[in-house]
């Protein structure tokens, strides 16, 4: 078997240990420009035609460098249907939604949006506007995207620790939004509330709050894919609480997978573009520990092969996360500090140290073994130095794909 590292795949030789590897559906790959094209033609509500008139101002948000989602053809899609109602080009803003991400190299936009490029602009959470509040939040947009007259969107709906599964209005609530609703949504009462889980977009409170966020956005219209092992397994296009129930049901019969419990270790890939940095490496961990089912035994341990070019990473949140967890003296003292409150972006090191209260995380093959040590975790050159002989292990070679349940 092998698991993803980088943008190459390794094998796992653990000759000593009871391996198991779980094996969802895995749905069926689809043209992603045919599919993208469908969904346009179908969507859910009024078409995009029906929603915007030929003098509109039109800002599209797109996703960063940190989501695998076809931008590139999602934007010619909606650019060509925007021409049909009258849109010349030069009416069209491409913001890359960062949220607290560090922006996007000249490289990247291009390796990302193709001949779009030209149309791009990154995200600056410090050049927002204030649009309105939900439950006492102030919501604020990158002046852009506040000030278009209408506003699309791309996603990719995965599965997501908080949201359920993301894409929606989430692209440009937080993607394109002010530290205000990234810190209110993001911090330790929301994500105490019951419902707010991976897998889970009914009774979720934080979906909840995002989708309405998303209605004070203006967001008119948005054009998402979902993925699995196989590749994108569908679009779907229009209202983004329907789009995003659409492509979640798609996800979660392609992607949960019953276990047992009791297992000495997890080995979760990752791969590229999540294993760039510490911050996005460690949603394998917390996506197994605190998912809908632990498979671990008391003191279980996860283990990840992870490159960590960027380190912890290199945005604003990414900073954050590596200061909360290279500071704490133990995983027990920084959960517990954290239920006071903490800055956006800083959310992760919360989860991830509340899933190091019960079990070790451990990654391998990394470029930055000490930042790993730093951050209370461990990190060691190889899977089979990570393993101890004689375990029970899971491997899920695509962990950020895979519903345990």
């Amino acid at each position: 078997m092998e698991v993803p590292l980088g943008e190459e795949r390794i094998p796992v030789a653990l000759p000593d240990c009871e391996v198991t590897v779980p094996e969802p559906a895995g749905g069926e790959a689809v043209d992603v420009r045919q599919a993208a094209r469908r969904a346009v033609a179908d969507p859910h509500g009024p078409g995009l035609a029906e929603r915007v008139a030929p003098d509109d101002d039109v800002a599209i948000v797109v996703t960063d460098v940190t989501r695998a989602t076809p931008d590139d053809i999602l934007l010619d899609v909606l650019l060509s249907e925007l021409s049909a109602a009258g849109i010349d080009r030069e009416q069209v803003t491409v913001v890359l939604g960062l949220g607290l991400h560090r922006p996007m190299t000249p490289d990247e936009i291009r390796a990302a949006l193709g001949e779009h490029a030209d149309l791009a602009v990154n995200h600056d959470p410090d050049a927002t506007v204030p649009v309105g509040s939900v439950e006492g939040c102030q919501i604020d947009l990158f002046e852009p995207v506040a000030a278009a007259d209408t506003v699309l969107s791309t996603g990719m709906v995965e599965p997501h620790q908080y949201a359920g599964f993301s894409g929606g209005a989430k692209t440009v609530v937080i993607g394109a939004g002010g530290e205000s609703q990234i810190r209110y949504s993001h911090g330790p009462e929301m994500l105490a509330r019951e419902g707010v889980r991976l897998g889970r977009i009914e009774d979720n409170p934080f979906r909840a709050f995002v989708d309405a966020a998303g209605d004070l956005s203006g967001l008119d219209f948005c054009l998402n894919v979902t993925h699995g092992p196989a590749g994108v397994m569908g679009a779907s296009a229009g209202d983004p609480r329907a789009v995003v129930a659409d492509l979640a049901g798609t996800a979660r019969e392609a992607l949960s997978v019953e276990v047992a419990d009791g297992y000495d270790a997890v080995v979760a890939g990752v791969g590229a573009p999540k294993d760039a940095n510490l911050y996005q490496t460690t949603r394998a961990a917390t996506y197994v520990v605190l998912g809908a089912h632990n498979p671990l035994r008391e003191g279980g341990r996860v283990v990840i092969p992870a490159r960590l070019p960027e380190g912890a990473g290199e945005g604003t949140g990414e900073q954050r996360f590596y200061k909360w967890l290279s500071t704490a003296e133990s995983a027990r003292a920084l959960y517990e500090e954290m239920r006071e409150g903490y800055e956006p972006g800083a959310q992760r090191a919360f989860v991830v140290a509340r899933a190091l209260l019960d079990h070790d995380l451990w990654v391998t093959h990394s470029q930055h073994p000490e930042i790993v040590e730093d951050c209370l975790m461990h990190a060691a050159p190889t899977l089979e130095e990570a393993v101890e002989p004689g375990s029970d292990v899971l491997v899920v070679p695509d962990a950020l794909n895979t519903l345990l349940v």
